[in-house]
């Protein structure tokens, strides 16, 4: 390596390739991302969406930036429940805006169906097409580990929000026991690879989901770097013991 160098699996690979890679990872995924998802969690991460959706408590007239978006099923969360406070006592539309940095996801999630409310864009998280202190939220889920610069991608969240604005993050974390460490340790390595194979018929881009997993900080470490790009109100709710786990903080 010749530069500067980033985590790509349990690889650390020079930080100019980790976007490519990345992407070829999630071209080859994207038209089974959401079945893959169900598969792997026993539709678990549907209940920890839920779960951020409603902290998120999205409102009408606000926009909402769904960073790292993908094939769209927070924003549509996000979109619904806006629409359900707006029939109650009115307002104007919300925006959600979902930028990620594959089209082949962002193209998956338009194939499944217009929404009035959201917006799709390809872009990077390391530098939104958006302007300063425009947004009113900023969510990324399951996203933020495949940033190849994350503290810049932190920065840029702070950017984009208004003083005020929150910023919630959902991502695998590090189960908070030794004996749930193991089992999901042995479950990730043997099964998900095993399931990326015959359902998808890619082993290789599982096993790099998986061990980009093991390779990401644990919460108190994540919960730093949040603070240090300029948050305010930092902390986390671990999710089914710490497999998953939701950051939240304010713009200051």
């Amino acid at each position: 390596m010749t530069g500067p160098s980033a985590t790509f699996g349990f690889r650390d690979v020079d930080a100019a390739e980790k976007p490519g890679l990345v992407r070829g990872v999630f071209d080859r995924v994207a038209r089974r991302y959401d079945l893959m998802n169900d598969l792997m969690s026993a539709g678990v991460h549907r209940l920890w969406k839920d779960a951020v959706a409603a902290r998120l408590n999205p409102q009408p007239g606000e926009l909402i930036v769904d960073c790292a978006g993908g094939t769209g099923d927070m924003a549509r969360r996000f979109a619904r429940m806006a629409r359900r406070a707006q029939e109650r006592r009115g307002g104007a539309d919300a925006q959600v805006f979902v930028i990620d940095y594959n089209a082949e996801m962002i193209a998956a999630g338009i194939e499944r169906g217009v929404v009035p409310e959201i917006s799709w864009a390809v872009g990077d998280a390391q530098r939104l097409p958006l302007p300063d202190g425009c947004a009113d939220a900023y969510v990324i889920s399951f996203g933020i580990r495949n940033v190849t610069d994350i503290p810049a991608a932190l920065r840029e969240a702070r950017r984009v929000l208004k003083p005020g604005g929150r910023f919630l993050c959902l991502e695998f974390s590090r189960p908070v026991t030794e004996a749930l460490r193991a089992a999901y340790d042995a479950y990730s390595f043997k099964v998900i690879p095993e399931i990326g194979a015959r359902v998808a018929n890619d082993r290789e881009s599982y096993q790099y989901l998986v061990e980009s997993i093991r390779r990401f900080p644990d919460q108190k470490t994540f919960a730093g770097m949040i603070a240090a790009a300029g948050f305010g109100q930092v902390g986390w709710t671990n999710y089914s013991g710490g497999v998953a786990a939701l950051h939240t903080a304010r713009a200051v």
